[in-house]
C-alpha cells in the first residue's frame, strides 16, 4: 500500500509518498484553509499514485478528528471531510505525534518540535500520546510557545532563545520522567549545543511516522 504523507506546517506543507525520496512542498500560512491545502496537494502530487493519506496536523487531534482550529493557519479544519476531498482513506494525527513516532527508538521519549509553534508528544513503550504543552503558561503571562516558538525567537534573539531552550527542555524531561528528549522542527538548526539527554530529530522522521501509522494499525 502506498501512503501519501501530508505534513502541515506554519510555513510549508511537506509531501512524500511511499517509494519516493525527495519531498515536495506547497506554501502554508495564516490564510491556508483545508480546501486550499487539498487542492494544492493534489496538484503538486498529480504524478504520484497513492492508496491512503496521513495528515500531520499542527493542533489537537482526538480519535482521528481535528479537535480545535489551528492557531497559525486559516479556518474550517474541524468540519472538513478529508476522506471525501482526497477520495482515499485518511488518518489525521497531531504533527508532533507523527514525528515522535518516526523518531522513536524505544523506552520513554519526549518529542518537542521547535518550529512556528511548539509541538509536543510523549511515546512510552511504543504508545503515542500527543501533548498540548505549547499554550500552558510558563512565565510573565507568556506560554511555553511564546518562548520556544518562532515568536519567542523573533522577540528575544538567538542567544537568549538558546538559553531558554537549555532551561526549559531539562525541566520538561524531568517532569515527564523520560529517558530522552528528541528535538525536531525547523528551528533546531539554530541550536549550537543540545541540552543533556537530548538528540536531534530530522524532518524525514515525520514522513517515517506517517508511514508507520498505517503499519501499526493493519
Amino acid at each position: 500500500m502506498k501512503i501519501l504523507v501530508v505534513d502541515v506546517g506554519g510555513n510549508n506543507v511537506k509531501l512524500l509518498v511511499t517509494g519516493q525520496k525527495a519531498p515536495r512542498k506547497i506554501p502554508s500560512g495564516p490564510r491556508l484553509s483545508p480546501g486550499r491545502m487539498v487542492a494544492a496537494t493534489k496538484k503538486a502530487v498529480a504524478d504520484w499514485k497513492f492508496d491512503a493519506v496521513t495528515i500531520g496536523f499542527p493542533g489537537p487531534v482526538k480519535d482521528g478528528r481535528i479537535a480545535a482550529e489551528p492557531v497559525n493557519l486559516g479556518r474550517g479544519w474541524m468540519r472538513f471531510d478529508f476522506r471525501k476531498a482526497f477520495g482515499r482513506p485518511v488518518r489525521v494525527v497531531n504533527d508532533a505525534a507523527m514525528q515522535a513516532l518516526g523518531s522513536y527508538r524505544g523506552a520513554r521519549e519526549l518529542f518537542l518540535g521547535l518550529g512556528t509553534g511548539l509541538g509536543a508528544a510523549l511515546v512510552v513503550e511504543g504508545v503515542i500520546q500527543p501533548l498540548e504543552i505549547a499554550h500552558l503558561p510558563y512565565r510573565a503571562g507568556k506560554t511555553y510557545e511564546d518562548f520556544l516558538g518562532k515568536r519567542g525567537y523573533d522577540r528575544m534573539g538567538k542567544k537568549r532563545w538558546r538559553r531558554l531552550v537549555h532551561e526549559i527542555v531539562p525541566r520538561l524531561r524531568h517532569a515527564f520522567q523520560v529517558d530522552e528528549v528528541v528535538l525536531g522542527g525547523g528551528n533546531v538548526k539554530l541550536l549550537k549545543e543540545l541540552p543533556p539527554n537530548t538528540r536531534l530529530g530530522a524532518n524525514a522522521n515525520a514522513f517515517t511516522g506517517g508511514f508507520r501509522l498505517w503499519e501499526r494499525r493493519r
